[in-house]
């Protein structure tokens, strides 16, 4: 019993490095789903598959089927996923989010299962597709060059909030260089780097965002 233990709790250790993988450079690039999200996805579906292989095993009464408890995560996945799925702007936002929590569950269900190889290669996969590529995708398809915006609103943090809301919306990247309080004003730097048509529509709707004073791109 204490081997079997001892082994589960192996299984769960190695679920945790997996989904911390993953969930690590989910967070390095702000995503909703980060670190903990994918490490708690990983080790609860490597921990359903273990019990379901468990129970199969334990079954006194004819067959059982080891997938029938581990089955429900794909299902429960879902619901998950769903929630980081966003229509912004008339664009989808979150779908490489939510791909990424169902492969989790996916690399946690094979560490229960006893496929550690297969586990560990999909994580390798998994990471080289969301670093490589994502650099890749940045580097073709979008212009590097940043643009820096200057922000004159009133002396209001929710108008400043509001205006990295709309940047973000646009998918642009967005770095505020510096917030400076003026008299009854703000005063706001931002380093924006993303497609120029994108940074011209979230330009055009910063300025007509109410508290706003002034807002000058160069």
């Amino acid at each position: 019993m204490e081997t079997l233990e001892l082994g589960l709790l192996g299984r769960l250790v190695l679920a945790t490095l997996l989904g911390g993988v993953i969930g690590l450079e989910r967070e390095l690039q702000s995503k909703p789903a980060g670190l903990r999200t994918n490490i708690l996805i990983c080790v609860g579906a490597a921990l359903l598959m273990d019990i379901s292989r468990g129970v199969a095993a334990a079954a006194v009464v004819g067959p059982a089927d080891p997938g029938r408890i581990a089955a429900q995560v794909v299902s429960g996945i879902g619901f998950i996923g769903a929630g980081t799925i966003l229509v912004q702007r008339g664009s989808v936002v979150g779908l490489t989010t939510a791909a990424t929590l169902w492969v989790v569950a996916a690399i946690g269900l094979a560490v229960g299962a006893h496929f550690y190889v297969p586990a560990i290669g999909a994580t390798a996969l998994v990471a080289v597709t969301l670093i490589l590529l994502g650099w890749v995708e940045g580097f073709v398809f979008t212009r590097r060059r940043s643009v820096d915006i200057q922000v004159t609103t009133e002396p209001n943090a929710e108008v400043l909030a509001a205006i990295v809301g709309i940047i973000e919306g646009y998918r642009l990247k967005a770095r505020t260089e510096k917030v400076e309080k003026q008299r009854e004003r703000f005063r706001a730097s931002y380093s924006v780097r993303g497609p120029a048509v994108d940074r011209e529509s979230a330009f055009h709707e910063v300025a007509s965002l109410p508290g706003v004073r002034r807002i000058t791109m160069n």
